[in-house]
């Protein structure tokens, strides 16, 4: 049954729970001092920045964030970009660390029990209806869309999900849903994943984003944590056991995707990979992107550096300063060097002669004169040395830096101090 209009937007009487404590390992040294959620994105943006923007342009005022793994960059940056939602306005935001509260010798044991030891906080707040969110992919989303739908089709759970290549399925939940939308089956991360009927070549995939009713979470998520034989985990336990129990709902991201006019296709990414990292950070540099960060009716808020403009300087033949396809964030400055399909974060410096090409290059990079960089993500800080050569050499590249399958390398400064040792 359709809700009355007249109650106003449902998303104002729910709370987002965005899950960000994971590590992100196949980020490998990216996140070796960083949760994944907290890797710098698009130059000035966090990872995480995309699913609490969603949250709060599509209406949700309360919201809580989960962390676990090294989450002090995370937290920091959560305090000072993310702090302007006020109690006296019905609005609240939680950090929520690993701490201990149901068991003194358990951390977050799963997706699931990240939500469970926190089920005081939620029944103190008393939503409506909770978002569950992942905090470590780059989309743009209206989850007041997909409220809308959980409260219509009366489901427990109503989970959002797209279609990819069967090949690139392995890493989902995949399921199965019938012609109403119910999902019959559910498997978490298949080996073999099944394809949708006649469309075998694709599958149906679950994006990690789930709306309930607080009092249908709190039952499950209680049952769930007197299961010892549960993994506490929303994929492989909560969200089956609802499959199986005729509970579920899919929602099709199709519906609720936010794309401006210059989007031509709906836009989701997990960057959680190296090679996916650099693909979604360097499709922000084409012409017309996937991706439309300039969309002023659905802003990506962060938090915003107090820097000067980014500047160009020198203006002679063969020391040019120069960037042609990039994104240059401020407090940049690219002194007599060029930039060419890049994206360089905040307070990067180009010394002389120094040729970027496809480069990822993290806040306070310094690259050092003559220098050519080619295919590369560059960690926070690094001090690139004068005349140094990647992305022209694998066997090289390969030897002095982590070099990715599709020929991208990672340069970190402990690898740059090995080769100067």
């Amino acid at each position: 049954m359709s809700r009355t209009r007249t109650e106003g937007p449902l998303a104002r009487t729910a709370m987002a729970f965005v899950l960000a404590g994971g590590r992100g390992s196949r980020l490998m040294e990216l996140t070796d001092k960083r949760a994944k959620p907290a890797v710098f994105f698009g130059g000035k943006s966090r990872i995480i920045d995309f699913a609490l923007s969603n949250a709060l342009n599509s209406g949700v005022r309360r919201v809580a964030v989960a962390t676990q793994y090294k989450a002090h960059s995370l937290i920091r940056h959560l305090q000072r970009g993310w702090n302007f939602l006020r109690p006296e306005r019905n609005e609240s935001f939680d950090i929520l660390p690993a701490s201990q509260r149901v068991s003194e010798h358990n951390w977050y044991l799963g997706t699931a029990d990240a939500v469970y030891q926190n089920i005081d906080i939620i029944e103190d707040l008393a939503p409506r209806h909770i978002v569950i969110l992942a905090g470590d992919h780059v989309y743009k989303m209206d989850y007041e869309v997909m409220l809308q739908q959980h409260l219509d089709s009366g489901a427990g759970v109503t989970v959002s999900c797209m279609t990819v290549p069967r090949e690139e399925a392995r890493g989902f939940g995949v399921m199965a849903v019938d012609a109403s939308g119910r999902i019959t089956e559910f498997l978490e991360k298949p080996a073999d994943p099944p394809g949708m009927p006649g469309d075998p070549a694709r599958s149906l995939a679950s994006m990690g984003i789930y709306v309930f009713e607080t009092r249908m979470l709190v039952a499950q998520l209680r049952r769930d944590a007197a299961d010892p034989a549960s993994a506490h985990d929303f994929g492989k336990d909560i969200i089956p056991r609802m499959v199986a129990d005729g509970q579920a709902q899919a929602h099709r991201f199709e519906a609720s995707v936010v794309r401006s006019a210059a989007e031509t296709a709906p836009y989701w990414r997990d960057v959680g990979t190296v090679d996916a990292y650099w693909e979604a950070n360097i499709d922000l540099t084409d012409v017309v992107p996937p991706l439309d960060i300039f969309d002023h009716d659905w802003p990506i808020w962060t938090y915003a550096e107090v820097v000067p403009p980014a500047k160009f300087v020198h203006d002679l033949a063969g020391r040019r300063g120069e960037a042609i396809s990039s994104l240059v964030s401020g407090g940049c400055i690219v002194s007599g060097a060029t930039a060419r399909r890049s994206l360089l974060c905040t307070g990067v410096r180009l010394h002389s002669y120094a040729r970027v090409d496809g480069a990822v290059l993290l806040p306070q990079v310094d690259v050092g004169r003559h220098a050519r960089l080619a295919n590369v993500v560059v960690d926070r800080g690094v001090r690139i040395p004068a005349g140094l050569v990647v992305g022209e050499d694998p066997v090289a590249d390969a030897r002095r830096f982590r070099r990715t399958e599709k020929g991208v390398c990672l340069i970190t400064q402990a690898m740059l101090d090995k080769l100067a040792a």
